[in-house]
């Protein structure tokens, strides 16, 4: 490409708390009642007065500690100056010059090689500016006819993340990579749901164009994007609309600029604001706050595993491929599924799972599973299959105490009951049949049932003797051992 992009995200997310972030109003984004969950301190009337969420600044602090950010030693919340009619109080709550976190860093390696893109195997890591504090505004609902606006304030005053990062991207799949990542890491350190199509987690996009010496051109920021699809078909467009702009030699305007999704193209706002524009001032109903006011220490111990750390692992300890301990890392609760599993087999063995075990139970776990759960609209949290009795039934199949058939309908039952498999095998007699003398009755009786696909075997056809397999596993009711089956049936048919 003649231009270089570079790329800054900024990154909004509602976090979990159980109240507003300075009310006691509920923090609830599922509620469907508009202007349910508001007070007089959240709508802002007069002469109330702000109470710092806690639970919120604790949530905000574990995020630093997750993408390597320092805490500052003291930090505050300042107001920012605006009018909108989603913003009762004329002013945001927010943090200016002392941020609660500073810097960081977010590894995007492995995302970007799971996304098979250019570059594949090296190392990307975006730095962070900083992770600030704020209250959420209110939502405006607009009527279909165009004609009014109305305002619903039940997310107003929510506890809002804003992650800023630095202008460290060069291509929409860097920056959706970059978003996909902190989303998980939030889900992770479960402080936020981030769920981009309840209006839980959007972002703002940076981008200018510049020639390849490096220089950085005028940036250009496009708000509110509410989903991945958005960030890259917005980025695209005003990449492709930048650089049409420059090859005829006009020159790009500082502005902040909208996404229409329906018309798949950006437009103009309002002149670019600076900093000065909002006249922030500290927010002098609510003190200064020092880090050493929180157990900083305890808070470390609730940041956990987290997904770049879990990939590694589980690619060295279960000898999984790339793409194979992305997968499971993409759900947390999947993830751990998948772990308890993999122990309870290493306790019945007494040592660690063979490879090939390992392997069979991925397998079974991301494609039959997986499918079922997502079917019966269930989670990895609550299912009735233990990990225990999963790990009890790969046992059976990589024994061939039960054929890949039975192991499919097993799991239905399980899920449904969470009778353990092997009482089910044994109460409805599906183990596999594997003895010769139990199937030749069998083999001889579709040998005589199907004389054209005997002919065709016999006169070189090889696939026919697997239609063959095929008419004994359905008279045994998927209970044969397949093996055996094609074992005999060429004996017989030689």
């Amino acid at each position: 490409m003649k231009y270089k992009p570079t790329i800054g995200l900024e990154i909004h997310a509602e976090l979990k708390t159980v109240t507003k972030m300075f009310c006691d109003c509920p923090n609830n984004t599922e509620e469907k009642h508009p202007n349910t969950n508001v007070c007089p301190i959240c709508l802002g009337h007069p002469g109330t007065l702000p109470v710092i969420n806690k639970k919120a600044v604790e949530a905000m602090i574990k995020i630093g500690m997750a993408v390597g950010g320092k805490i500052n030693d003291s930090f505050k919340f300042d107001r920012k100056n605006y009018f909108y009619p989603d913003l009762p109080k004329g002013y945001q709550i927010s943090q200016y010059d002392l941020p609660i976190v500073q810097g960081g860093v977010i590894d995007i390696s492995a995302r970007l090689a799971q996304s098979s893109i250019e570059g594949l195997g090296s190392k990307k890591i975006v730095k962070l500016n900083r992770v600030h504090l704020e209250e959420d505004a209110g939502k405006l609902v607009h009527s279909p006819d165009g004609k009014s606006t109305l305002v619903d304030f039940n997310r107003g005053g929510l506890p809002l993340m804003e992650l800023v990062t630095e202008p460290d991207m060069h291509s929409v799949k860097e920056a959706v990579a970059f978003a996909k990542e902190l989303q998980l890491i939030l889900r992770y350190l479960g402080v936020a749901d981030a769920d981009l199509e309840k209006g839980q987690m959007r972002g703002d996009a940076n981008i200018s164009l510049s020639m390849e010496d490096g220089k950085l051109g005028t940036k250009v920021e496009i708000k509110n994007l509410n989903s991945f699809r958005a960030i890259e078909e917005a980025i695209n467009y005003e990449v492709e609309r930048q650089a049409a702009l420059l090859d005829d030699g006009k020159d790009i305007k500082q502005e902040t600029r909208g996404w229409d999704d329906a018309k798949k193209k950006t437009t103009s706002q309002r002149s670019k604001e600076e900093a000065h524009d909002y006249r922030y001032f500290p927010e002098p109903d609510l003190p200064p706050l020092d880090s050493s006011a929180f157990d900083l220490d305890a808070l470390k111990l609730e940041v956990p595993e987290l997904p770049n750390e879990k990939r590694e692992r589980f690619k060295k300890q279960f000898q999984l491929t790339d793409d194979q301990a992305n997968i499971l890392v993409e759900d947390r609760k999947e993830a751990e599924y998948f772990e308890e599993a993999v122990s309870e087999m290493e306790a019945d063995d007494q040592e660690s799972a063979p490879a090939d075990k390992l392997q069979l139970l991925f397998n079974y776990l991301n494609s039959d599973l997986k499918g079922l759960v997502r079917e019966k609209e269930l989670n990895f949290s609550n299912l009735k299959l233990t990990p225990e009795n999963f790990a009890d039934l790969i046992d059976m199949i990589s024994k061939k105490e039960i054929s890949s058939r039975t192991a499919k309908d097993l799991l239905v039952k399980i899920l449904e009951s969470g009778v353990d498999p092997r009482t089910l095998v044994e109460n409805e007699g599906l183990g596999q049949v594997s003895e010769e003398g139990e199937l030749s009755g069998v083999v001889l009786k579709v040998i005589g049932a199907n004389p054209k696909a005997v002919e065709d075997y016999k006169n070189g056809k090889s696939s026919a003797i697997q239609f063959l397999v095929g008419q004994a596993m359905k008279e045994l009711k998927g209970r044969g051992n397949p093996a055996v089956l094609r074992t005999l049936l060429d004996k017989m048919l030689s």
